[in-house]
């Protein structure tokens, strides 16, 4: 069954097909396209009309251009539009129309890739569920998730992110989805707001393509709650709320347990009692929401409860590993990779987790196993950036880690507001610090490396890792 042919997808765009051609997917890069793929050939930091012959070759279906590429064939299989971008999001708009799947569509300032991977990983299991593989919720991705989308899918779950004022609502629109989740709003991309209750506004926005007698799930602990809320009326959405006292979806109970998150939550006069296989209280909290948005979506919670088990986080994201440092003596250091993003928010629900771990004694050069934390800098917080970051050295959970490596000039003034005793080393990036790990962590070790993506504490991830191997967290 095809995904698109040539006919659906020319009547979709208003293009014109050079051939006649059935594609079994979409593609937007050539490292990663399977034959059979609509190859879009996008202007970013390279010209993807660049890349057209080298798809052809690739077996490519087609490609979806704005003029016939250099060096490509006459009788090459084309699908030629005004603008390719725009073209996108009219496949995008065309798959949304022809489907009949519940859609939720998720935001949030932390939380919204994990939340989308729990729900893929349980509503897979009660149908067809649609998602995309990464974290594609901009302008580019939302559109490419939608486009993707088979018409068969019975659910699919699209994640919509913002950096700037009103990217939220088009693309809310465009997915029309029956529910809308909001899993939290932190000071995230707080360079281009005045401050949190702007953020909470764009976010709000999500509910801005509900379908008629859509329903809003947000957030009822946070101080913007009210915000989202107050949307949700205007929009005629029903609101159901998630959180720790007197919600719809009430979380009464966590407990971090080394390897895993234990939940009590309920939902009127249903109680659920299940796990997490990942520690960390801001799992547990987006899980209850996961099990709201299954709920709305008219899938079994209880089914969901269950599987939800079987999620892991994404890498990056809070991804917990073994590394085996020394097989003939069975040592390891245990490895938090949360390196993808950070804000005050994320990075206080992370040293939590750090807080919560048990490393092992009588190991290593040290002998003592520690709790580290090796952190980058939070970046696009605005103007209070440096306060930010100098008062987590207040943060309860930071103040049980024995050890704080930084790396950055924003991190520069937490580290020197550490204690001497917890100050470790401090580089001006990341990369400087590469070369020190054999230094910085031991066996028995609990490393947590966090901070944004910019940061590039994903290097320090890496140097981790060629420490030892991976060893299977079951082991």
């Amino acid at each position: 069954m095809s995904l698109w042919t040539s006919a659906d997808a020319a009547a979709a765009t208003g293009g014109e097909s050079t051939t006649v051609w059935n594609a079994q997917g979409v593609s937007i890069d050539t490292r990663t396209i399977k034959p059979g793929d609509l190859f879009v050939a996008l202007k970013d930091v390279r010209d993807g009309h660049d890349f057209v012959a080298q798809a052809l070759e690739k077996g490519a279906a087609a490609a979806l251009v704005s003029h016939r590429p250099e060096g490509v064939q006459d009788n090459a299989p084309l699908l030629i539009v005004p603008d390719v971008l725009t073209a996108l999001a009219d496949l995008g708009r065309a798959a949304r129309t022809r489907t009949t799947a519940r859609i939720a569509a998720i935001t949030g300032s932390v939380g919204k890739t994990s939340v989308k991977e729990m729900l893929r990983t349980v509503l897979s299991k009660q149908g067809k569920c649609h998602a995309a593989e990464a974290s594609y919720n901009n302008h580019w991705g939302v559109p490419l998730t939608l486009a993707r989308m088979p018409a068969d899918a019975d659910y699919a779950v699209i994640e919509i992110g913002m950096s700037n004022p009103g990217e939220i609502t088009p693309l809310s629109q465009m997915a029309q989805p029956h529910v809308a989740m909001v899993t939290t709003v932190a000071a995230a991309h707080l360079a281009s707001f005045d401050n949190l209750a702007g953020i909470a506004v764009e976010k709000a926005c999500i509910m801005d393509g509900l379908l008629p007698r859509g329903l809003a799930v947000l957030n009822a602990d946070i101080e913007t709650s009210h915000i989202l809320q107050d949307h949700a009326a205007e929009m005629g959405a029903k609101t159901i709320l998630f959180g720790e006292k007197g919600r719809d979806w009430m979380v009464e109970d966590v407990r971090l347990t080394g390897d895993v998150t234990i939940i009590n939550a309920s939902h009127g006069e249903q109680h659920y009692l299940f796990k997490l296989s990942v520690p960390g209280r801001h799992f547990a909290l987006n899980a209850v929401g996961v099990l709201a948005v299954t709920h709305a979506l008219g899938a079994d919670p209880v089914a969901a409860s269950l599987d939800i088990a079987g999620w892991v986080p994404p890498a990056g994201r809070g991804t917990r590993e073994i590394i085996a440092t020394d097989d003939a003596n069975d040592e390891s250091l245990e490895l938090l990779d949360d390196a993808f993003n950070a804000n005050p928010t994320s990075l206080a629900a992370s040293l939590e987790v750090l807080a919560a771990s048990k490393p092992t004694n009588n190991v290593g050069r040290i002998v003592k196993g520690r709790k580290i934390a090796i952190l980058g800098d939070m970046l696009e917080l605005g103007d209070d950036e440096v306060a930010m970051h100098r008062d987590m050295a207040g943060n309860v959970h930071l103040q049980q880690a024995d050890l704080i490596h930084c790396a950055g000039p924003l991190m520069h003034h937490l580290w020197q507001a550490l204690p001497e005793a917890k100050r470790g080393k401090w580089a001006e990036t990341a990369q400087e610090l590469v070369s020190q790990t054999p230094r910085l962590v031991d066996a028995g070790d609990v490393v947590l490396v966090k901070g944004s993506k910019g940061s590039k504490v994903s290097l320090i991830v890496d140097a981790i890792r060629k420490l030892g191997h991976r060893r299977p967290q079951e082991d």
